[in-house]
């Protein structure tokens, strides 16, 4: 059986946790989309870690872990990322990597900061991992797939067409020294000699798999706010978060998804630019930040401290919804711990309306958070395994955003730990 676990928001829902949970009844994970541009903080026995690329189930020795076509794969971060954990005593992991994926080259690193520099104050928030020039360059079809490694005629024409067009924006937009073909081509010799161990045709893979039975759990990048369609655009990433695209980037078929587990946090937060309705700002966000995740909310690849803000039941419905949600798990409940109140966005106020209806970007700007305020349980819940020992007051906060988001959340997560959660 296949199951999706995604997010509902912005990114930064905890689904490097769930996953994590999830997997140790899972035999294959798989990333979908995105690159190493955003980060799963993982706690478990052997410590606390941030992915980038690998899946959040390479912890586990019964599972396998697989990096999809839909992703933008950044080798040298990979093998460093798997350095990084069997270094800490993490058993080597069996990774497997499509065939089809394609690569984030140096030189699309180099463009998303050129960029991101010549926007100045109008930039995309970006992280500068090269995933905007990645995608683009895939979408122009001038990227280098992985099987495009073996073939070295292939390799030396492609990277020789590729500084063609390159390099007329470097010397005329961007004022930068021009990329030299050899130097490409000798970055990819350097990537296939690291990849080859790894290689797969994973939706061949899969299809086999999914013949035997096994439980596959697609895990994604982001949230639905930050999909390229459906998302705050333009201020989104490059590839889409959602679950319906799970079966796109791991190459499998669409109604093998069986059940979508969307990730929602207890408040909300945000890493980069972009409209964010229920912000909060100055002492109060600062010490929900500070309390928040584990260790404060700041980005997992950027360190960035997070922009907070309180739980959107507007985003998080609409979230749920384009993700085709079947179960929610709500994340970080223990942080609200120490409020006396709770304030819940449940409407936009637009232009003198209120709605309930998540709007585009250029409406999203002027809507103003409309909240109801929740009494506080003003205790600690970390250690509670039970739904019913919950105190009523965090009980009915549970209640009322399940409410809100018209589906059922079947798991709170009240805890870092890989075991901090309580079923409903």
């Amino acid at each position: 059986m296949v199951k999706a676990v995604v997010g509902a928001n912005w990114g930064d829902e905890g689904k490097g946790k769930i996953t994590d949970m999830l997997a140790e009844k899972a035999d294959i994970i798989i990333r979908f989309q995105g690159g190493a541009n955003a980060g799963h903080t993982i706690i478990n026995e052997y410590g606390k870690f941030a992915l980038h690329t690998l899946p959040s189930g390479v912890f586990y020795n019964h599972t396998t872990s697989i990096i999809g076509n839909g992703v933008a794969l950044n080798i040298p971060v990979l093998m460093k990322e798997i350095r990084g954990i069997v270094d800490r005593n993490v058993p080597m992991p069996k990774i497997l990597v499509s065939d089809r994926a394609q690569m984030v080259m140096s030189y699309h690193i180099l463009f998303d900061q050129y960029e991101e520099e010549r926007l100045a104050g109008k930039s995309f928030g970006s992280t500068k991992s090269g995933i905007a020039p990645f995608y683009s360059d895939k979408y122009a079809k001038i990227g280098f797939q992985v099987s495009e490694l073996f073939d070295d005629e292939l390799l030396k024409e492609k990277a020789a067409r590729v500084c063609e067009t390159k390099n007329v924006l470097l010397e005329h937009l961007y004022h930068k020294p021009l990329l030299q073909a050899e130097e490409i081509y000798q970055e990819l010799v350097s990537y296939r000699e690291m990849i080859k161990p790894y290689v797969c045709d994973v939706s061949a893979y899969l299809y086999q798999a999914i013949k035997d039975g096994k439980e596959i759990l697609l895990e994604g990048q982001l949230g639905s706010l930050k999909d390229p369609d459906h998302g705050i655009y333009p201020m989104v990433t490059s590839s889409s978060t959602l679950a319906a695209y799970g079966a796109i980037g791991a190459g499998i078929p669409p109604y093998e998804i069986k059940e979508i587990v969307t990730v929602c946090k207890a408040y909300s937060s945000a890493v980069g630019a972009g409209e964010f309705v229920s912000e909060i700002f100055g002492d109060e966000a600062e010490e929900l930040r500070r309390r928040g995740g584990d260790g404060g909310e700041y980005g997992a690849t950027t360190g960035r401290p997070r922009r907070m803000g309180w739980f959107d039941a507007v985003a998080s419905r609409y979230g749920c919804r384009i993700q085709g949600t079947t179960q929610v798990a709500l994340t970080v409940l223990d942080v609200l711990g120490y409020l006396d109140e709770i304030p819940v966005c449940v409407g936009y106020e637009i232009d003198g309306e209120i709605t309930k209806d998540f709007p585009t970007t250029s409406k999203l700007a002027k809507a103003k958070p409309v909240y109801k305020v929740l009494p506080g349980w003003k205790c600690d819940i970390r250690g509670i395994q039970k739904y019913e020992e919950l105190p009523e007051n965090c009980r009915n906060y549970i209640r009322f955003i399940e409410k809100e988001l018209e589906l059922p959340i079947t798991m709170v997560s009240n805890g870092p730990g890989r075991h901090e959660i309580i079923y409903r």
